[in-house]
């Protein structure tokens, strides 16, 4: 059964829920919701304690920021924390990789132009030197290491080059004291300079010049077995003169185009070994030289088509022994 207290605390609920909602009404209707009459009740408003504080919370979150870029820094903080999280792209990824790519290009051509610096000025020969030259750049030499390179070119070769009188004069009244060397795309330029780097000289080496110099210079040492191009087809020198004295006068120096080097080098030619390959007109020939206990191969190159002739008249030669001999021999 319903009792009396039980209605009495129902109607006391039922009262609260009232007196709340009537608050609630009175609070609600006590704000003031209509514009300010006039500036008196405006400048009320706006100055009144909460607006104030409000203000100066404001004020001190906007001064803190100026003063200690906390908002900056821990931005930047989760930024770092998260930077591995993140993928790579946009356009500051893209010019990040672009710098460190243009730092490390340029990093590789400064370390590549040094290291051939350093090999050009310290080589032992003319070829090691003009090849340690990149292309459209130069090097600077002492006039000595200039000098040294230079007397370790064939005569006939540093001739053309250069005077040996000339490069002594320059040499000896001390005017000549660096040398620069610039690689352009049709050879070697050659600077003598002075104190003032005042050019003194200006020389020029052509570029099949420098070729055949390399090809000179690695032939320096050695026989003709160590040059693969000869293999099978190297003669005796007997046989070869002996070859080449059966063509026609006007037909020799095609065949060796500089007989004036061969009589410059000391020692004496013992075998000829001839290319089977030919470039752009020309077929190249080996001579190797015995000098005391060593040996060394010049190399020289002929007319293809003079070259061919030889080549058929020293087969012609072979043929002929070969068939005296089988003769002999039967005849035993």
């Amino acid at each position: 059964m319903w009792t009396r207290d039980e209605d009495h605390k129902l109607y006391k609920i039922e009262w609260n829920s009232l007196e709340i909602k009537r608050n609630l009404c009175v609070n609600f209707s006590m704000m003031d919701w209509y514009e300010p009459r006039d500036f008196k009740e405006w400048a009320k408003r706006l100055f009144a304690i909460r607006h104030l504080v409000l203000i100066l919370f404001i004020l001190s979150v906007f001064i803190s920021e100026l003063r200690f870029d906390w908002l900056e820094q821990a931005l930047g903080s989760y930024l770092v924390t998260t930077n591995s999280n993140r993928p790579e792209s946009g356009a500051i990824w893209e010019i990040g990789h672009r710098t460190i790519t243009a730092r490390q290009t340029l990093d590789q051509i400064v370390t590549d132009r040094q290291f051939s610096q350093r090999e050009a000025r310290g080589a032992t020969t003319f070829t090691q030197m003009a090849l340690n030259i990149l292309p459209n750049q130069g090097v600077m030499l002492s006039s000595e290491h200039f000098r040294k390179l230079y007397l370790t070119l064939p005569q006939t070769i540093a001739h053309k080059i250069a005077s040996p009188f000339e490069i002594l004069r320059l040499f000896s009244d001390g005017s000549w004291v660096r040398t620069y060397l610039e690689k352009a795309d049709d050879g070697l330029k050659i600077y003598l300079l002075n104190t003032n780097n005042r050019v003194l000289r200006e020389l020029k080496i052509p570029l099949n010049l420098i070729q055949y110099i390399e090809r000179v210079e690695l032939a320096l040492t050695g026989t003709l077995e160590d040059l693969p191009t000869f293999k099978n087809r190297i003669y005796s020198a007997d046989r070869f003169f002996a070859a080449l004295e059966s063509l026609p006068e006007e037909d020799l120096r095609s065949v060796v185009s500089q007989p004036e080097m061969l009589l410059s080098m000391p020692g004496h030619i013992v075998r000829v070994g001839i290319s089977d390959e030919a470039v752009s007109g020309f077929i190249e020939l080996g001579f190797e030289i015995e000098d005391g206990t060593k040996r060394k191969v010049i190399l020289l190159k002929g007319r293809e088509w003079a070259v061919w002739m030889l080549r058929s008249c020293l087969e012609e030669k072979e043929l002929e022994l070969n068939t005296t001999s089988d003769s002999q021999s039967n005849w035993m």
